[in-house]
């Protein structure tokens, strides 16, 4: 989350090697290596409301299912996740009343949870989405099955 990004979001410039399809190295590779689709984005989207839709799926059962197809919406089919007509298309699909979504994004109900939660994130040293930490290993981003393997090694090492 960038709190600074414009509500209609920003132009994202291309970067060396990217494709309309394949982002650059090494993240390509990473993403492929983790079966992860992630295709680049024109614009970088305020994520505010998504993440306010987000908070409003796990408050109804349904987060996984939600963080799923806004995945899925964002880095296979290229949607723009700051438009609440998008977010409301997504809750519908997995089941959510997307009246009562959007009628909360409107009334920002949980604007003030989202915040909270970003600025703990930072208070912990949390820069980007995703962040992982295993035991005191903390890393962000897309990464292969073999780092997660390494990082889980290195925790239960010494317990065994």
């Amino acid at each position: 989350m960038r709190p600074d990004t414009p509500k209609e979001g920003k132009v994202r410039e291309r970067r060396p090697g990217e494709t309309d399809d394949e982002l650059s190295e090494p993240l390509r590779t990473n993403a492929k290596e983790s079966g992860l689709v992630m295709r680049p984005l024109s614009r970088t989207p305020n994520t505010m409301y998504a993440l306010e839709a987000t908070e409003y799926a796990q408050q109804h059962g349904k987060f996984m299912e939600f963080h799923q197809a806004a995945y899925r919406a964002m880095w296979s089919d290229k949607e723009d996740l700051g438009d609440p007509d998008v977010l409301g298309k997504l809750a519908e699909g997995v089941g959510l009343d997307s009246t009562e979504l959007l009628s909360s994004l409107e009334q920002q109900v949980y604007t003030n949870t989202v915040m909270e939660q970003y600025q703990e994130a930072l208070n912990h040293g949390i820069r980007g989405i995703p962040t992982f930490l295993v035991g005191n290993l903390l890393f962000t981003g897309a990464h292969p099955y073999d780092v997660f393997k390494e990082a889980m090694k290195r925790v239960l090492e010494p317990a065994a």
